[in-house]
Formats: structure tokens, C-alpha cells, sequence
């Protein structure tokens, strides 16, 4: 039996140990709600041409399953539909699921990379990371699956390859919007290592999505926006011993 999960203000961080995903149908979309939501695309298209109304997978409903399960309730959709959010009194806006890594160097900071100029949020601060898409044909869309796909985003984003195994369930956030990530923790490395593997990663890319990458122990060291849970995030890191107290 599945206990619905409550909103509460702000971010949220959910201690979990395991996730059990189950597909749903997305909410119906009324004519005039399509109407907006294709206008309102066509506008984000113009103003930056780099996105694309791929496949998607947006979160329908969260519950906990036991004291540390969390079911998650998942639709198929397309990027254009997170315009909806835009739309006063949408019943069919639905919030992104995505993964993020918490990748620790061994000079005891946080690996954050900062959004480039090609991207939807634009010198953005948060961790390595991404939307989940849908699974092809039969696949499964399940823990290992996410683990996947973090896998993927980090070597994506930073050039740094780490098998999916080596990822660990660490912590599921809840943004003030309602969109949920699943974050996984990584082995820690050397800095320099990190360096080294963005730098050959952005020499090879054309348009690299992150455009900087930091090492931090706070936060507020940052310069420019920040993802919503990335704050709350990194002081977790430091309370669990994630991020070291080092001098």
C-alpha cells in the first residue's frame, strides 16, 4: 500500500533506498491548453534555437511504499510540454524526473558544472545531470535504468567515465516547482583528474554543455543562478561527509 507523498514549501530531500517506477497515461490536453502550449514552444524555439521537442519522461505522482521506497508514477512525453508550467490553471503540466550525479574530488569539494550558452538555462550552476527519456521498445524504465543514464550524463557533460555500478542511490530531491531528480553518488577522484577529463572533453566538443566546471565546499562561492536544489544539496554533502571540513 502506497502512502501519498505531501508538498511541502521548497526543496525537498528524500532519504530513499530504493525506487519502484510505474508508467501511467499523461493527462489529457484541452484544445485551448494546446493551442498555448504550441505558441508558447514556437516563442522558446525562436528566442534559443538549440532546443528540441524530444522524448521525455515527466514525473505524475510520488508515494512512499514502506519506509524507504519511493513510487514513482511516470508519463511519456515531449519537451514542449514543460511550457504548460506557463500556462495559468494547466491540469496537464506535469514535472520533470531527471538524475544528477554528486561527483566529491579528494581535495574534499563538489564537482558543479555551469550550463553553456546552447543550452535552456544558461550559466545555470548544478550538478552533472539531465531529463530521463523513455526506454525504446520494451525496455524497462527502472533504478538501473537512471543509474544508467546518470552514467551517461556524467561522461556527457564532465569526460568522465564511471560504470554505472559504481553509482550509488544517494538522495531524491523535490524542487519548489515539483520537479524530482534522482541523484547518485560517485567514487571520489583526484582533482586534477576531473580537470583534465573536462578539458580534453570540451578541446573534442563543438558545443560542450557545461562551460566551466568549479570545486566547491558552499554554494555561495558560486557566482550567477543556481539550480534550485543544488544549495540544499551541497550542505547535505557537507553533513554527511560527502564535502570534508578541510582548512
Amino acid at each position: 500500500m502506497t502512502e501519498p507523498l505531501p508538498r511541502t514549501p521548497g526543496v525537498e530531500l528524500l532519504d530513499v533506498h530504493r525506487i519502484a517506477l510505474t508508467e501511467t497515461a499523461a493527462p489529457p490536453l484541452s484544445p485551448d491548453e494546446r493551442m498555448a502550449m504550441d505558441r508558447l514552444w514556437e516563442e522558446s524555439v525562436l528566442a534559443n534555437p538549440s532546443l528540441f521537442d524530444g522524448p521525455v519522461v515527466a514525473c505524475a505522482s510520488l508515494a512512499w511504499e514502506g519506509p524507504h521506497t519511493l513510487a514513482v508514477s511516470w508519463v511519456r512525453t515531449t519537451y514542449r510540454h514543460h511550457v504548460l508550467r506557463r500556462v495559468m490553471g494547466s491540469a496537464a503540466w506535469l514535472p520533470s524526473l531527471f538524475v544528477a550525479v554528486v561527483q566529491p574530488a579528494d581535495d574534499g569539494r563538489l564537482l558543479v558544472g555551469r550550463m553553456s550558452p546552447v543550452t535552456v538555462a544558461p550559466g545555470r550552476w548544478q550538478l552533472p545531470g539531465g531529463s530521463m527519456e523513455p526506454p525504446e521498445g520494451d525496455g524497462p524504465l527502472d533504478e538501473a535504468a537512471l543509474r544508467g543514464h546518470a552514467a551517461r550524463e556524467l561522461a556527457e557533460e564532465t569526460g568522465v567515465d564511471t560504470a554505472p555500478e559504481d553509482l550509488s542511490l544517494w538522495l531524491v530531491t523535490r524542487g519548489a516547482a515539483g520537479n524530482v531528480g534522482v541523484l547518485f553518488s560517485a567514487p571520489g577522484r583526484p582533482a586534477s583528474f576531473l580537470r583534465e577529463r573536462f578539458a580534453s572533453l570540451v578541446a573534442a566538443e563543438e558545443h560542450p554543455e557545461f562551460d566551466r566546471i568549479a570545486f566547491v565546499r558552499s554554494a555561495s562561492e558560486l557566482g550567477g543562478p543556481l539550480v534550485d536544489y543544488l544549495e540544499p544539496v551541497v550542505r547535505r554533502c557537507r553533513r554527511s561527509g560527502q564535502i570534508m571540513h578541510t582548512s
